[in-house]
C-alpha cells in the first residue's frame, strides 16, 4: 500500500475505542500496518479490523491486559513476531478513578498507575532496542491537559499523566542522537462515548438540548467551549510521525481549547 507510513508498523494501545481507534484509523489511511490492543467484543473487534483492513492496510488485533506488567513487556515482543519490528509505538491507553485523595483505594491507585505510567515504559523499554537498530523510528505517548495542569478528585490521574510527560522527556534526551522522536500529546475533553454520555446525563437532569449541554460540559476547562475530536488528536500524532516533526523531541503538544492557557 502506498502512503506517507508505507512499510512502517504501528503499535496502538487502547485502539478498540475512541482516541486510539481514531490514531489507528489514520496511521492505516497513511499506508501503516497497524497492531490493535484494547478490550471490546470479539465480533466488534473482527468488524474494526476489517474496516481497517479496508484502507489497505495490514491490521491484527493482540489482546493484552496492560495493567498486568508481565503482558505489556510482552506485547511489542508479540508484534514482533507476529507482523514485523514496531516502527512507531502509540501509547493511548489509559484509564482514571475520580475520588478525593483520602477516599481513593490504593488498589485503584496502582491500577491507574499501572496502565497510564507503567506500561508505557514496559512497551517503551521493550521496543527501543529494536528502534535503535533499525533508525527512523516514533514513540508517542497520549498523555493529557491533567498531565500540565492539576484537578481535584483526579490524584491519581494528574499524577500518572504528570509521569507520562515526564518518561517522555526523559527518553527523547536518551534517544537523542538517534532518528527516533519521543514525545506527548496533551489533549483536553475529548468527544468521545464518555463525554457523549455526561452531556447526555446533564440534558435529561437539567431539561435542556443535547447541544447545550455538550457547551457546558465542554465549559467546564475549554474556553472555546466544545471538546476537542478525536480526528484532531490523531492529525497531530500523525503529524509527530512525519519527517516534518524529526526535530519535535519531548515536547508535551496541548490541544485543549485553550485549557492550559490560561
Amino acid at each position: 500500500m502506498s502512503g506517507a507510513l508505507a512499510n512502517h508498523i504501528a503499535l496502538v494501545t487502547g485502539s478498540t475505542d475512541g482516541i486510539g481507534l481514531e490514531i489507528a484509523r489514520q496511521l492505516a489511511a497513511q499506508g501503516a500496518a497497524v497492531a490493535l490492543n484494547g478490550f471490546g467484543d470479539p465480533a466488534r473487534i473482527d468488524a474494526l479490523c476489517a474496516e481497517l483492513g479496508a484502507l489497505g492496510a495490514r491490521v491484527q488485533y493482540f489482546d493484552a491486559d496492560l495493567m498486568q506488567a508481565d503482558q505489556a513487556a510482552a506485547l511489542v515482543g508479540r508484534v514482533t513476531q507476529s507482523m514485523g519490528p514496531v516502527d512507531i509505538l502509540v501509547n493511548n491507553a489509559g484509564t482514571q478513578h475520580k475520588a478525593p485523595i483520602e477516599d481513593q483505594p490504593p488498589e485503584r491507585w496502582d491500577a491507574v498507575m499501572a496502565l497510564n505510567l507503567n506500561a508505557p515504559f514496559h512497551t517503551s523499554r521493550t521496543a527501543l532496542p529494536g528502534m535503535r537498530a533499525r533508525g527512523w523510528r516514533r514513540i508517542v505517548n497520549i498523555a493529557s491537559a491533567y498531565g500540565l495542569a492539576g484537578g481535584v478528585d483526579r490524584s491519581s490521574y494528574v499524577a500518572s499523566k504528570h509521569g507520562l510527560v515526564g518518561l517522555s522527556k526523559a527518553v527523547a534526551l536518551e534517544t537523542a542522537m538517534t532518528a527516533i522522536t519521543c514525545n506527548a500529546v496533551c489533549p483536553g475533553d475529548v468527544a468521545t462515548r464518555i463525554f457523549y454520555k455526561s452531556a447526555k446525563l446533564l440534558a435529561e437532569r437539567e431539561q435542556i438540548s443535547r447541544e447545550e449541554a455538550q457547551q457546558r460540559v465542554a465549559a467546564n476547562h475549554m474556553p472555546t467551549r466544545r471538546p476537542v475530536l478525536p480526528e484532531q488528536v490523531a492529525a497531530m500524532v500523525l503529524y509527530l510521525c512525519s519527517d516534518a516533526a524529526a526535530e519535535v523531541r519531548g515536547a508535551a503538544l496541548s490541544i485543549d481549547g485553550g485549557w492550559t492557557a490560561r
